[in-house]
């Protein structure tokens, strides 16, 4: 993962541990996890959410009558003088 090996891995964790101290490594490493654990599962509720979006059939166009076919047309002011009449 990321191309860090072994030694790469300790040099960091030195690093952090003289940086931060005994006291709060633990406390950091512990909201480093559930921070990843959220994405992880956000990011696998938005694949879900995506694929089965995917997986629907298009919904099917709504039948036009007459009367929709001229409101659809027909401009809103002209609407709205025949509808004060």
């Amino acid at each position: 993962m990321f191309g860090v090996g072994m030694p790469e891995l300790l040099v960091i964790l030195v690093v952090a541990l003289l940086v931060l101290g005994p006291k709060k490594l633990p406390e950091i490493a512990r909201s480093l996890g559930r921070g990843m654990a959220e994405f992880r599962r956000a990011s696998n509720e938005f694949t879900r959410t995506l694929s089965a979006s995917l997986d629907e059939p298009p919904p099917a166009p709504p039948a036009k009558s007459a009367g929709d076919a001229k409101s659809a047309v027909e401009p809103d002011a002209v609407r709205k003088e025949r509808d004060d009449e």
